[in-house]
């Protein structure tokens, strides 16, 4: 049986409402982190540094889709609810049609800059080109980037998340066998990967394009449209949240890159790129749930029916929490197989990145908590306060507790910095929460 927006939702029907974004989002980690196994393993320690250090850069830009479709789907959602059907497909092609215009632009301009930024960045002489390499080769398919991260969550509010997990796991092959066959087969380094990534990206591009574009069964249809200021404006606000979270996410690695320079030099930074995957899996589980959950929490909204609203915030904080906790101890669990994955040929970097996922793993519990409200905030079309709980959990804690723990536990410091700032985050949270129950009437 069909889940559609407007239902009411048990445990059992809200799981199957999610899942197939969850799986998307973890598929999809799973394939962007390829790139670093085949590179670490098969290019060097240096080259996998190197892709780690300007790959904030490249999530940055692509983020504006991200950003595009958080924000856009919850509107586009919130219309449906109030039953306009028509004008939600026209904002819906307004904002395809804006993300492909703004990635072409960051596309011209990110490629001229990324050499002097990977310099600023702190690029040694024997990284900087695999950095250039890497960052310009990615940035020339950007487009197809932001437009694979917009339609992940429109998938959903077109009630069609398993197509949308399709896609994801269609682009997650393609990355793989070409990944194998440009790093592995032909030798050519983090180029090949990089190839191999914005091929996998233009098949998560185009194809839900050309689904949007015909005669289709879901809620959503590209039309002609023209561009709107308000409606484009009220997608940025609304999704900045999803897109200060990334930039900020971008600056912090930079900081930690920094900071493990300075205490351990290029181990410290494929320790963190290790780190840095293998949380991207273990947290696009909270991500996937947000993105599966937020169209229905919009519907509800815009129909006004509040006691579902209650209903779903109340079921998805009890999810998160649990999932958090599965996450803590498979991550404690796993530490060492999972990082053998990316390291096993150096013992003192491999011993490195498993205490650090150890220390680094706590944070799990809460961090689906922080997730969600954030999301629930962008949800319900407060992008305020969605933006605020966002840009205290992942730059302004972050920050902090990555320059001061150092100088009390040094290496440990850097490493427990992130359980913190989650700490401090599920406060914020919380309060958010409690100070618009009146307001929303959950």
């Amino acid at each position: 049986m069909a889940v559609h927006l407007s239902d009411h939702f048990t445990y059992k029907k809200l799981f199957k409402a999610v899942l197939p974004s969850i799986l998307m989002m973890v598929f999809t980690s799973l394939y962007t982190i390829v790139d670093g196994v085949f590179v670490s393993n098969m290019a060097g320690k240096t080259p996998f540094a190197a892709l780690n250090l300007i790959y904030p850069i490249i999530a940055i830009v692509g983020a504006i889709g991200f950003m595009l479709g958080t924000g856009g789907s919850a509107l586009v959602s919130k219309t449906l609810g109030e039953g306009d059907k028509e004008r939600a497909n026209k904002i819906f092609s307004m904002v395809v049609y804006f993300t492909i215009i703004v990635g072409v632009i960051l596309g011209v301009v990110g490629a001229v800059i990324v050499e002097p930024v990977a310099k600023l960045l702190g690029a040694t002489e024997e990284m900087l080109p695999h950095c250039v390499t890497y960052g310009r080769i990615l940035l020339a398919a950007i487009v197809a980037f932001m437009l694979q991260n917009l339609f992940q969550a429109f998938f959903v509010a077109a009630e069609k998340p398993i197509l949308g997990f399709v896609v994801s796991l269609i682009a997650g092959v393609t990355n793989i066998i070409l990944d194998a066959a440009f790093v592995a087969g032909f030798k050519w380094g983090i180029a090949g990967a990089a190839y191999a990534t914005i091929a996998s990206q233009i098949v998560g591009a185009v194809v839900p394009l050309i689904y949007f574009s015909v005669k289709n069964k879901s809620l959503l249809r590209l039309v002609p449209a023209k561009l709107e200021i308000k409606p484009i404006l009220h997608t940025c606000a609304n999704g900045s949240s999803e897109f200060l979270s990334n930039i900020a996410v971008s600056i912090v690695s930079m900081l930690y890159n920094m900071q493990l320079l300075k205490l351990a030099g290029e181990n410290g930074i494929a320790a963190y790129g290790v780190i840095a995957y293998l949380s991207f899996i273990f947290s696009s589980v909270f991500f996937g749930y947000a993105i599966g959950a937020s169209p229905i929490i919009s519907y509800h909204y815009g129909a006004q029916n509040n006691d579902e609203l209650k209903n779903l915030l109340k079921k998805s904080i009890v999810v998160m929490l649990s999932i958090g906790i599965l996450m803590t101890a498979l991550a404690e669990a796993l530490a060492k197989p999972l990082s053998m994955i990316f390291v096993s040929y150096d013992k003192d970097l491999l011993d490195m990145t498993v205490r650090a996922m150890r220390i680094y793993a706590a944070a799990f519990t809460i961090v689906g908590f922080n997730v969600f409200a954030s999301a629930f905030f962008t949800a319900l079309n407060n992008g305020l306060a969605s933006a605020l709980i966002s840009l205290l959990r992942t730059l302004v804690f972050q920050i902090f507790a990555v320059m001061v723990l150092p100088l009390i536990w040094k290496l440990n410091g850097v490493w427990a910095a992130v359980i913190v700032a989650e700490g401090l985050s599920v406060i914020t949270s919380a309060l958010f929460l409690l100070l618009n129950r009146k307001k929303y009437k959950y």
